[in-house]
């Protein structure tokens, strides 16, 4: 990889026609809406080809008909990413011929793929990808092909290069790429699918995070909530959940300065169904807990042969910064105006004289979203490793009542209370199976107060989310977690807390 510092190059080495087709692949998986492609190089060099390969995974349609526009000079495709222009311009004598073509008119949003494009002169965007591909005579379809990113699409293909060389780690270079919905974090997924076995993979696509702005000490909220930076936890958890027997994804390849991971796929048959919890799973989900909760864990894990990964505790002032996203989203969402600054600091000096003696007990791995939508049903294996966990890398040292919480009072379902009760009874009866001097009641204590902490969290997030961030959609949710936060703070340790709630978060007892 080279260039000037607004530029990166990637040289390429494809043997024949299917490699040449992955990398067209590679590519279309990295596109936008209004980006410019130019192919390059001469006659037979493999410029159709590309294009065509690329245009049908834009398109989703593995037999879209993809003339050559050699006669045509423009070409169009409706996709679901955006409108693809594929333009050959190699019977264009001068410039200007191109308005009859209607050039300036291609839809903005348009993903332009143009050969020959030296033909338009000197008038192409300063952020594109220009790919070069040249024949080697000798070696049959062999083909080299130099890319190029200017400007913003520099960075760009540094990833690209990155994901191809993960792949090709992996044994996945030639796998159809297929987009995965997204979660409510920065991360992308993709299912990487052999079609002639039927054989899938998770690609992982997760860069580092850039820090936020300072929020408190000079730190970014990311390093006080002490949430993963890179996929460095994730492979450090994850290897250290499969090898004490629990289902996370195996690792096949990583990259992890890109932050790209290519993972056992564990399915999509979640502990859920239509909506409703599946009483059988989320009973095997809350003995899993129990398990790991059972083990002596350590602290620090490794990474790979060079690199460890220490566990951050999960302390007082990560759970306050939490607690005060209620403050600073939920309660403008909800119109209140802001609180005196005597509320506010009552508010977190009841917290920390509530938490405090919550983490004075024992501490576990806490994996922190450890609910319905990061959970899947593994029916051919048996016992805890039917449950499989793809969510893990913000974990902490904390209570272990806080995952058993995010399970047992989900956020993104409703689960009965009959079925909560049931879940706590499985949970307790293991751990006391394994150290019959477990402690129930101050189980039952932290389990409310964690279980108040996380909600009072997760409304502030998903206001956040709403307002920051344009997705509105997790706004549903936000009556469930208003009946859970009232409901934990029914509990005597909760009282003083219940009391500013009542006194200072009307809107949350409009129903009374």
């Amino acid at each position: 990889m080279g260039g000037a510092p607004d530029q990166q190059q990637w040289h390429c080495e494809v043997a024949n026609l299917a490699a040449t087709e992955a990398l067209a692949r590679t590519v279309a998986a990295a596109l936008r809406p209004g980006d410019l492609l130019t192919l390059g190089g001469g006659l037979g060099a493999g410029k159709t080809s590309f294009a065509r390969a690329l245009i049908r995974a834009l398109s989703n349609t593995p037999d879209l008909e993809v003339p050559s526009p050699t006669f045509t000079l423009v070409q169009s495709y409706e996709a679901p990413l955006a409108p693809i222009v594929h333009a050959d311009l190699y019977r264009v004598e001068q410039p200007g011929e191109l308005d009859s073509l209607g050039w300036n008119d291609i839809d903005e949003r348009a993903i332009l793929l143009v050969e020959w494009a030296e033909k338009v002169g000197t008038d192409l965007a300063p952020d594109r990808l220009d790919i070069a591909f040249h024949l080697v005579p000798e070696a049959g379809e062999h083909r080299r092909i130099l890319l190029t990113g200017h400007g913003g699409f520099a960075p760009r293909l540094a990833m690209l290069r990155a994901t191809h060389q993960v792949l090709e780690a992996a044994g996945w270079r030639e796998a159809e790429r297929h987009h995965l919905q997204g979660d409510a974090s920065t991360r992308a997924y993709e299912r990487l699918l052999r079609p002639a076995t039927g054989e899938t993979a998770i690609l992982m696509i997760a860069p580092r995070r850039p820090d936020g702005p300072p929020v408190r000490g000079g730190r970014p909220y990311s390093q006080i909530a002490k949430l993963a930076e890179d996929v460095r936890p994730f492979v450090a958890i994850g290897r250290g959940l499969c090898e004490r027997g629990f289902s996370a994804p195996v690792i096949h390849a990583a990259d992890l300065d890109s932050g790209l991971l290519v993972l056992e796929d564990l399915g999509s048959e979640g502990v859920a169904v239509d909506g409703a919890p599946v009483e059988e799973r989320y009973v095997e989900a809350v003995q899993a807990l129990a398990a790991l909760h059972a083990l002596d864990l350590p602290a620090t894990l490794p990474v790979n042969e060079r690199e460890t990964h220490r566990i951050p505790a999960y302390d007082l002032e990560a759970l306050l910064m939490e607690a005060e996203l209620l403050l600073d989203w939920y309660l403008p969402h909800q119109g209140q105006h802001a609180l005196s600054m005597s509320a506010r600091v009552a508010f977190t000096d009841l917290w920390a004289g509530t938490l405090t003696p919550v983490l004075a007990g024992p501490l576990t791995w806490t994996l922190r979203d450890y609910h319905s939508p990061n959970l899947i049903w593994l029916e051919g294996r048996a016992g805890i490793a039917r449950v499989g966990i793809i969510d893990f890398q913000d974990c902490v040292l904390g209570p272990a009542a806080y995952d058993v919480a995010s399970l047992a009072q989900d956020a993104r379902l409703d689960v009965p209370d009959a079925l909560e009760l049931k879940l706590l009874g499985a949970y307790v009866r293991a751990r006391r199976a394994a150290d019959p001097t477990f402690d129930t009641a101050g189980f039952a204590r932290d389990y409310a107060v964690m279980g108040a902490q996380r909600a009072t969290k997760i409304l502030g997030i998903f206001a956040r989310l709403n307002h920051r961030d344009g997705k509105p959609q997790y706004l549903r949710h936000l009556p469930r977690i208003e009946r859970n936060v009232k409901r934990c703070l029914d509990h005597p340790a909760l009282a003083e807390l219940k009391h500013w709630y009542e006194t200072n978060l009307p809107v949350l007892y409009r129903d009374r």
